[in-house]
């Protein structure tokens, strides 16, 4: 496994309606790097905006999906969502307001 900085750990947030509505629960949802544990999340987390304290990380992982393109098979690549949940005493992370 590849030494992970903090900056490679979170690659974008993920903007769905189901995540906008957990912002008010301070939950917010990032897509991750595949190899980044839960530790790993929370500090890059942490660290990238100040002022937020973690409580508690949710991870799910997505394979990649069987694609076809006419005789040739391949696969698109796996991914990796991260669910963080926010203390109460936190910050909220500016990326996300206004939208």
């Amino acid at each position: 496994m590849a030494d992970l900085k903090y900056y490679d750990i979170i690659l974008k947030p993920v903007l769905t309606e189901k995540s906008m509505n957990a912002m008010a629960e301070k939950k917010y949802t990032f897509l991750v790097n595949p190899d980044a544990n839960k530790a790993q999340i929370k500090e890059a987390v942490e660290k990238m905006f100040d002022g937020a304290k973690v409580a508690k990380v949710n991870t799910l992982r997505n394979d990649g999906k069987t694609k076809r393109r006419g005789m040739t098979y391949g696969k698109t690549a796996k991914t990796k969502k991260a669910i963080v949940q926010l203390t109460e005493e936190s910050a909220d992370i500016e990326l996300f307001e206004g939208l």
